[in-house]
Order: structure tokens, then C-alpha cells, then sequence
């Protein structure tokens, strides 16, 4: 029996941006990418993630997805034999003018979905998301829109709700017991490489690895480079 491989999609996300890592990696892992339905707390996500799944497995999340992690790893350590976080952070909301600054800035994407469709919203949020070098690649920019359409507005008000009201996971990491892996694009500006260099030093035994000439959809972006470094270390 293969080992079992659980991906956590990131904000917006669904099958779509773990495919390439699942086309090669699907020869020796079980890989399954779990939907979130229209949950609207990362606690309810990470709930429904270990409902659905029995016995022990490897996770790895993206972006939000690595925060749907680290709420597993409060409710269930033991069970996670080994962690990839790629693009993500740790961190609540920061209370001022910062973390009201974030808020109105999501809550405007959310009002943009609703009132112009979710293709018209996902074009201006990819522009935080991929380097500008990218945005002429028809085929990056298309794939990343079609998911993004994917979602309802409703979808994407749930999914900030559980971004805005997110945990501090800062007592979680240096409790983290099983070999761990960061991936970060290294023109990641929404999740920057600091940040996992940071988580790093906060999880025993973990590793930094930055991945070139990428923003922080580095597994659509980068799909070869993130696959390999995660076939390697899996």
C-alpha cells in the first residue's frame, strides 16, 4: 500500500494547483486533495480534514493550506509522519492599523467577486501572487483564473473569514515532531522567504528550501523544481 500524501489547497484553490505535484508523485504516494466546501474557519477545515481521513499520512499545505496544517497539528501531531509547508505563514492578524489595512484589502476582493465576477476579481489578486515577469504567460495566468472562477463569491467571503480570524501558531511550531520541509518562491512578496527562514528556526530539525524564479504559486509556477524537491524529501 502507498503511503498517503494529504494536500491542503491554499486560498482559492482547488485540485488544480497540487496536479503536477500529484502527476509526479502519484507512482509512489497516495495523493489526495482535500476540499474545504464552504467552511469559513481554518479549525472547522482542519476538523474535517482528520474526519475524513484515518490512520497516519504526510501533509503538505500551501498558503492557507499550510495554515489548515498547523490547526491538524494541534489536534492531532501524532498522526503527521512528515510536513511540507510551501508559501504560508504563521502568524494572526496584527491588531492596528496593519492588521485593518489587511482586512479592507481582502474585504475588497470579496465585494470585487460579488459585484464583477470571480475571473475579474482573480485578476487583480494574481497580481500579488505571481512576479510581473509572469503575467504575459497565457497558459500560468489561464489555469490559475479557470480555478479561481471555480469558486463562488460566497466560497471566497468564507475562506477570508477564516484568513482574518486566523490563530497564532506560534506555540505549535517548536512542538512539531516529524521531519519538515519549507518551500518558499523566492519572489514570494505575500509570504516571503524571511518568514519560513523564521519558521525554520522555530521547528526542530526543519529546512528552507527557496524555490528560483518564483512568486507564491510556486507549484503551478515552478511545477518540476517544487516536485522534485518534494519527491526528494517525502
Amino acid at each position: 500500500m502507498k503511503p498517503k500524501l494529504l494536500l491542503l489547497p491554499g486560498l482559492l484553490c482547488d485540485a488544480a494547483v497540487w496536479q503536477p505535484q500529484i502527476d509526479a508523485l502519484a507512482d509512489r504516494f497516495e495523493c489526495c486533495v482535500i476540499d474545504y466546501q464552504s467552511l469559513d474557519s481554518l479549525t472547522a477545515m482542519a476538523e474535517l480534514t482528520l474526519a475524513g481521513t484515518s490512520g497516519n499520512f504526510m501533509l503538505a499545505g500551501h498558503s492557507m493550506g499550510g495554515r489548515v496544517a498547523f490547526e491538524m497539528l494541534r489536534r492531532a501531531p501524532a498522526r503527521v509522519s512528515k510536513l511540507v509547508l510551501l508559501d504560508t505563514g504563521y502568524l494572526p492578524r496584527g491588531s492596528g492599523e496593519h492588521g485593518e489595512r489587511e482586512a479592507q484589502q481582502r474585504q475588497h476582493l470579496v465585494e470585487l467577486g460579488y459585484s464583477q465576477g470571480m475571473r475579474s476579481m482573480g485578476r487583480e489578486w494574481l497580481r500579488g501572487m505571481v512576479p510581473e515577469e509572469r503575467w504575459q504567460d497565457s497558459v500560468l495566468i489561464e489555469s490559475v483564473l479557470a480555478m479561481v472562477e471555480r469558486k463562488t463569491p460566497a466560497i471566497h467571503a468564507a475562506q477570508i473569514r477564516a484568513l482574518l480570524e486566523r490563530a497564532d501558531a506560534s506555540e505549535v511550531l517548536p512542538q512539531i515532531a516529524c521531519p519538515t520541509l519549507l518551500l518558499c518562491g523566492r519572489e514570494d512578496h505575500w509570504s516571503p522567504l524571511a518568514r519560513h527562514e523564521e519558521m525554520a528556526r522555530l521547528i526542530p530539525g526543519a529546512s528552507v528550501r527557496a524555490i528560483e524564479h518564483a512568486g507564491h504559486m510556486t507549484t503551478m509556477e515552478r511545477p518540476d523544481d517544487v516536485s522534485a524537491v518534494m519527491r526528494e524529501f517525502l
